[in-house]
């Protein structure tokens, strides 16, 4: 079967199909089963499944889960800590946040680096508000991990991908120095909106994951196209999202919901994978497809419990908005104390030629 759909569905439409029925299926599963913070399930789809590769195998699922897990009881541990020695706890999430953004910018695990960064920051907010909360998040995120991973494995054999060409020759890697000043500036956007959010977890944990997102891709742009990548995503995730839930609205139940986030995932996915030509990079349709999930994943959680929906979306897209804008400021001034220093440091003669 695999060499037939090769045969008759080019590469990057199978790639298309591929993450969008995982994120679907994870969608339904997780809803359908009840878990709590259902939405992680699709997003752990998107951040597991986007780079195009056969899934992990049982092994390789074990060991992302045993590793998620030492974090998250490292930050089920700090949570205390956050109480009574607050100084000391926030210096080694900032450690944790650094060396997160170091997998993923410099050892390619973008994926473990995420994961590992939500880690750091979700379970030490959460237990800081209450135990039961941290367990229940803990619950979620590995939950929302097995349920991306076997989705994977269950459509994977549908739209497979090609047989791996030769090894191409290895891309030369950007410099420590580069690399170090990377990871510093992602952990300096993360950091303050964790803060803002152990003021009040239960409220500001969309907004966690929302930073995540920033930091994550804080690593992937520059100062120049920050701007039109943090804050134009946001604003278009936040446009899918009202789009989205006025159809939903039409007919509120799972399988409509399972279907119009389908339409939705294929359409990011296409743009994704550019099969649909796109002025903007990957990066800026990973961020839309992320923030519309945390944003609708919120909002179902509201219309649930019985709370105004639309005044709450209001209120956090409003906050979403506010710490894209500190990321975008973030970048826009280390970027300018960067060359203030590096032209500091250049020769005369060579300052003359810039």
């Amino acid at each position: 079967m695999p060499t037939d759909v090769r045969r008759a569905m080019p590469l990057q439409s199978r790639r298309v199909f591929r993450l969008a029925f995982t994120m679907a299926l994870s969608l339904a599963w997780a809803y359908g089963a009840g878990f709590p913070l259902p939405f992680l399930a699709p997003l752990f789809a998107l951040i597991l499944t986007g780079k195009p590769s056969p899934p992990m195998g049982i092994k390789g699922l074990l060991m992302l889960i045993v590793l998620v897990l030492l974090t998250l009881g490292i930050g089920l541990v700090l949570s205390p800590m956050l109480s009574k020695y607050a100084f000391s706890a926030v210096l080694l999430i900032v450690v944790g946040l650094y060396f997160s953004t170091h997998l993923s910018v410099n050892l390619g695990k973008a994926a473990v680096g995420t994961l590992l960064t939500v880690g750091f920051t979700m379970i030490p907010a959460a237990g800081s508000y209450s135990t039961a909360l941290a367990m229940a998040v803990m619950q979620a995120l590995v939950l929302g991990i097995t349920i991306a991973v076997i989705s994977n494995w269950l459509v994977y054999p549908f739209f497979p991908e090609d047989p791996p060409p030769a090894k191409p020759a290895p891309a030369v890697p950007p410099s420590a120095e580069v690399n170090t000043w990377i990871s510093l500036r992602a952990t300096i956007v993360v950091l303050p909106p964790f803060l803002l959010a152990l003021t009040n977890p239960s409220m500001y944990m969309p907004l966690i994951m929302k930073s995540v997102t920033l930091g994550q891709e804080a690593s992937l742009v520059n100062a120049r196209s920050a701007g039109r990548e943090l804050i134009g995503s946001t604003f278009m995730a936040g446009c899918c999202a009202i789009l989205l839930w006025v159809l939903l609205d039409l007919t509120p139940n799972l399988w409509f919901y399972t279907g119009w986030m389908l339409l939705f995932f294929i359409y990011f996915a296409a743009k994704l994978y550019a099969v649909f030509a796109s002025r903007f990079a990957p990066s800026f349709w990973m961020n839309v497809a992320t923030t519309m999930l945390i944003l609708l994943g919120s909002a179902v959680e509201d219309s649930a419990s019985g709370q105004d929906v639309y005044a709450a979306f209001a209120v956090r897209m409003g906050l979403f908005i506010a710490v894209t804008l500190y990321a975008w400021m973030a970048i826009a001034f280390l970027e300018y104390l960067r060359d203030r220093r590096l032209r500091r440091s250049m020769p005369k003669g060579e300052l003359k030629q810039c």
